[in-house]
């Protein structure tokens, strides 16, 4: 038998890697729902996210090319994020997602099903 490495088993992991790491999400759906933004208008909308964390992100999803950084040299400096059209095509995919979540309580269903069977074993 061949191993087949996890990108070939399955061809949407890497996207599953890229769009649904743990801040990715709230990141781009503030940058889509409420424009261009600062950081520190964006560390305010993601309350729980530490300024590291978003800092990181930010990095990443520019480097991706789902965000674009925009430097303004000014005194002082100013910097705004803003999703790209990349970013923005991502909209169908959570669009499907947020039509899902209407299953979350089917879930949450089997779940309380399959601890009440594990808990009487």
């Amino acid at each position: 038998m061949t191993e087949t490495t996890p990108e070939l088993a399955c061809p949407i992991a890497p996207v599953v890697d890229i769009v649904f790491s743990r801040w990715t999400t709230p990141i781009l759906w503030a940058l889509n729902e409420f424009g261009r933004q600062r950081f520190v208008e964006l560390e305010r909308r993601i309350a729980t996210i530490t300024p590291k964390v978003l800092t990181q992100r930010l990095r990443q999803l520019e480097r991706d090319g789902l965000v674009v950084r925009t430097y303004h040299a000014e005194v002082p400096p100013r910097v705004e994020y803003e999703i790209s059209e990349l970013g923005r095509s991502l909209g169908p995919l959570f669009a499907s997602l947020s039509e899902w979540s209407g299953n979350l309580g089917k879930v949450e269903a089997a779940r309380r099903s399959y601890d009440e069977r594990s808990s009487a074993r």
